[in-house]
């Protein structure tokens, strides 16, 4: 059974339309719609969250959920770099045309999921070790050991590493967005308050 979900940001520039948009005579309506009540203009994901499996969604949330938090657009599905290799290939080579900026893969095993995305796109790949019955360390190992001129960024095993995984997608993205970088800022700002707020119990 496949998961596919896909969050869509709203931004404020996005409700920006140019002069006489309303004017232009093969405009199509929607029976309900005015200028006053247009649907905004939908965000593509700029990260793509893929698992290897439907059971590593429990893991791989953690990434999706700070990404959503961030307000960065993004998308979650399953592929396996074993049971669906043209599909996967496909959707790596097709990543970065389709807008996407960073790849979050996360797998158990040996099935490096991460590793066979890298080798068909340029663009970023971060790898999360799933835990599996060796406690994540195959998982990990198959993630971080990669030959040389195929780079995989490797996070932690398990749910620390698909947050941190989120974290790093939105800091790439950061540098070249200003709502993100505030954001993120706020995050840190926020985590750091929490932890020199914290009472012991003495």
């Amino acid at each position: 059974m496949e998961i596919h979900r896909q969050n869509i940001a709203s931004t404020v520039a996005s409700a920006s339309l140019p002069m006489g948009y309303w004017l232009k005579p093969n405009a199509t309506w929607r029976t309900n719609q005015t200028p006053y009540n247009v649907a905004m203009p939908e965000s593509k994901p700029l990260v793509a969250v893929i698992m290897g499996s439907k059971s590593d969604w429990d893991t791989m949330r953690n990434a999706v959920e700070i990404l959503d938090e961030l307000g960065v657009p993004n998308e979650a599905r399953v592929l396996s770099a074993h049971r669906t290799p043209d599909a996967t290939t496909d959707f790596a080579r097709t990543a970065a045309e389709r807008g996407l900026r960073v790849i979050i893969a996360g797998a158990g095993g040996a099935a490096h999921l991460a590793g066979v995305i890298a080798a068909h796109t340029w663009l970023p790949v971060l790898g999360v070790p799933i835990q599996s019955k060796l406690q994540g360390l195959d998982s990990l190992l198959s993630t971080a050991q990669m030959p040389g001129g195929i780079p995989v960024g490797t996070l932690a095993i398990g749910d620390a590493g698909a947050k941190n995984a989120g974290l790093l997608a939105a800091a790439i993205l950061a540098t070249s967005d200003d709502s993100i970088h505030g954001k993120l800022e706020a995050f840190r700002r926020k985590q750091s308050e929490n932890v020199l707020a914290a009472k012991l119990p003495i």
